[in-house]
């Protein structure tokens, strides 16, 4: 099959890039091009596009290691809502986003459980209306968001909820990651919920996840192959003994070695996201990139650090960027052990 990019993903690939490469608030420029409003329908003034295109923006912010919440904004928050919200739902919370001027998240995680299927954090009838409890963690810029997706269990089954996180009963602790970007863990304490703030049952939680796969793992193919590129960049200035680093046998194994492991990547998560685009069953697609990444992304960004040498360990170097990042993607992929578990569980049933 050809997992090719069309000409509409060619452009806004070529225009996140030049964007992302000039600016130097990556958000607002994001905003100012009309990327963070792809996904949105038309009467909201969006270009009614889907995943695949903006699996393309989500690429280019990593390409760059972009401080930009566009993982959380558009994986968690505009992608899930535009497919499962309603109306009104869609008219007040996408907009502000695709303006730059608000953020959507979701709390996708529980203590010990990532990418929790059937949540601990529950939603129960009290007295004519419906109250969380629950514990969520690691959930991306918790505070700034005007909306967090909660997904959680109820006497029927799952759903997902639209929390206010400033809302009476959550409590948001902040919590460090390696990025040094916004996170928390969040505590639902009988947190009452209205039927609008029901964003969708049934298989919503699902819906979720996949969309929440597909955006790190665009974010991580393009951190990933960013990474390389500024090592290959080095290797090839930085000389030893009168003659560049890349002419040496052993640093141009090492980089080869990254170089399949980004084009592995790489070559997974199109086939992923082009199968979500298009409708069909991406879940174990899906799976596969997120193991290849787990497991293969940290290890390749070590290599990076070993060829940069001593600038390899300078935090103002931007090589540090790719590599936090890539931690924190790969815990929110939920580890290598994990995804491989899921693979397994795949091949048993």
């Amino acid at each position: 099959m050809d997992f090719t990019l069309d000409e509409t993903q060619t452009e806004i690939a070529a225009l996140a890039a030049k964007v992302l490469g000039s600016e130097d608030d990556p958000w607002r420029a994001l905003a100012a091009a009309g990327l963070l409003a792809l996904a949105l329908p038309s009467d909201l003034g969006g270009d009614g596009l889907g995943v695949a295109e903006v699996a393309q923006v989500l690429t280019g912010t990593g390409r760059v290691a972009a401080p930009a919440p566009a993982y959380a904004a558009l994986a968690l928050g505009v992608l899930p809502v535009e497919t499962l919200g309603t109306p009104a739902q869609r008219a007040a919370l996408l907009p502000p986003v695709a303006a730059g001027d608000g953020l959507l998240t979701a709390a996708l995680h529980e203590p010990s459980a990532p990418l929790a299927a059937r949540p601990a954090t529950t939603a129960r009838a009290d007295d004519g209306h419906w109250v969380l409890d629950g514990v969520k963690t690691a959930v991306p810029y918790a505070a700034e968001a005007q909306r967090i997706l909660t997904p959680v269990s109820t006497p029927h089954g799952t759903a997902v909820y639209l929390v206010d996180p400033h809302a009476e009963g959550v409590t948001l602790v902040p919590t460090r990651n390696s990025a040094g970007t916004p996170e928390c863990t969040v505590r639902l304490a009988a947190v009452a919920v209205e039927e609008t703030d029901l964003l969708a049952d049934g298989d919503a939680v699902a819906v979720l996840h996949r969309f929440a796969l597909a955006g790190a793992l665009a974010h991580g193919d393009g951190l990933l192959a960013g990474a390389l590129a500024l090592t290959v960049k080095h290797v090839g200035e930085r000389t030893q003994f009168g003659r560049p680093l890349a002419t040496f046998q052993a640093v141009a194994g090492q980089i080869a070695d990254v170089y399949v492991a980004a084009r592995t990547v790489h070559l997974a998560v199109t086939s992923a996201v082009w199968r979500l685009a298009s409708g069909l069953d991406a879940d174990a697609e899906l799976d596969v990139a997120a193991y290849w990444f787990a497991s293969q992304a940290p290890e390749a960004l070590a290599t990076c650090h070993h060829l940069h040498g001593g600038v390899g360990v300078d935090e103002t170097y931007p090589l540090h960027r790719y590599s936090s990042a890539v931690k924190d993607l790969g815990r929110a992929l939920g580890g290598a052990a994990h995804r491989l578990g899921r693979l397994g569980e795949r091949v048993a049933g």
